[in-house]
């Protein structure tokens, strides 16, 4: 596969238990809610037809319905498996066997939300990434320039920030990863007096997105690169492989949180939602499938996936938006290894020094060898 040549822009540039209460014996209603963690001889039955669901098989994708938003990891697939023991399932989650919306997840307590898409696999994935996988390209007393990688959340969840130490660090944020390499350079560099604090989140990437990202290290870079982002004046470009050949263009619509089934996606009405702009340009044909680029004017959440799949042209190893709105499920036949969505560009003005910052981002292992295999 031929790279695309990007622009150059500036001078840096990087490569970059409680024990359930007994049955009452006049309830005639089935329970849902499901204690997690409890030993199976005192975890009360639950009937799969309540729900009307049918067991899934290793492989299946189960997309999660309204009336299971909230429950754990470990209960919906005891839902979905219901000749599996608790044991068995919590250690299949704990093996990386399971996914969610196309990301490992190793956590059997992780609650989910409508329209999630969990899957058990028929063998276990890789781990996901540990602070080690984590790359700084360029660090000052201001801001920090990371490579992340793909199946690392930006930052922690409010529901999730109260857990223990032990249980982040199954799947650590990408903030908590940097924050520890970060003491670790401070221990081992030179003594100085003053030293800056944790990072601050400016802007993110989806879990399962690899790619660029800039953070704030004080509270005079965090209200400057955050004044850029609302200006949409940030330089930010995205590699993606999609199904067909889009046309090069401008795609604008407003993004709602719930388009009706739970996920995000456009709406008619402009006067609901958030504005959205992405421009796309196509770059390589790859049999099938294609290689675009697309720069962000603004930067909502699962933008570019949104977009490109209501355009018809869903982005490879994307679970959670092959299921149109009131339409069929798109089969996703490219054999990706994940999301095949890659923040490559990130430009922006330094806080401080006012130099014009540029940086840019192979295609990762995985999605590199994923593009020759097309």
């Amino acid at each position: 596969m031929s790279e695309p040549k990007p622009r150059k822009r500036g001078k840096h540039s990087g490569k970059s238990s409680h024990r359930p209460k007994p049955a009452d014996p006049k309830q005639t209603r089935p329970r849902t809610s499901i204690p997690v963690g409890q030993p199976e001889s005192n975890v009360p039955s639950v009937e799969a037809p309540v729900l009307n669901l049918k067991p899934i098989s290793p492989g299946e994708p189960f997309v999660v319905p309204k009336q299971l938003v909230g429950k754990t990891v470990v209960a919906i697939l005891r839902l979905l498996r219901p000749g599996e023991s608790w044991s068995k399932l919590t250690d299949q989650v704990r093996r990386a066997y399971v996914t969610l919306n196309g990301v490992v997840c190793i956590d059997e307590v992780r609650r989910v939300a409508e329209g999630d898409v969990l899957e058990l696999g028929e063998k276990p994935r890789s781990q996901p990434p540990r602070p080690s996988d984590v790359k700084i390209v360029f660090v000052d007393p201001h801001v920090v320039v990371v490579e992340k990688p793909s199946g690392m959340l930006t930052h922690r969840r409010i529901e999730e920030r109260n857990w223990s130490d032990e249980r982040k660090a199954r799947q650590p944020t990408l903030d908590e990863a940097l924050n520890e390499l970060l003491a670790r350079r401070a221990a081992s560099g030179p003594r100085t007096r003053s030293r800056s604090g944790l990072v601050r989140c400016v802007h993110r990437l989806d879990r399962d997105t690899s790619g660029l990202l800039v953070f704030a290290r004080n509270e005079e870079a965090e209200t400057h690169l955050v004044s850029q982002f609302r200006k949409h004046t940030v330089h930010r470009v995205y590699w993606a492989i999609v199904h067909g050949r889009p046309a090069d263009g401008t795609i604008v619509s407003n993004i709602v949180r719930d388009r009706g089934d739970g996920r995000r996606g456009s709406v008619q009405n402009p006067k609901v939602g958030q504005r959205a702009v992405t421009h796309v340009r196509w770059l390589e044909q790859l049999g099938h499938y294609s290689l675009v680029e697309c720069r962000l004017e603004t930067g909502r959440t699962n933008q570019i996936r949104i977009h490109m799949a209501e355009a018809g042209h869903l982005v490879c190893g994307d679970p959670k938006y092959a299921q149109p709105y009131l339409d069929e499920m798109v089969r996703d036949r490219s054999q990706a290894p994940r999301l095949a969505l890659h923040a490559a560009e990130l430009g922006f003005v330094h806080p401080v020094s006012g130099e014009d910052l540029f940086f840019q981002m192979a295609f990762p292992p995985d999605l590199e060898l994923f593009a020759r295999s097309l």
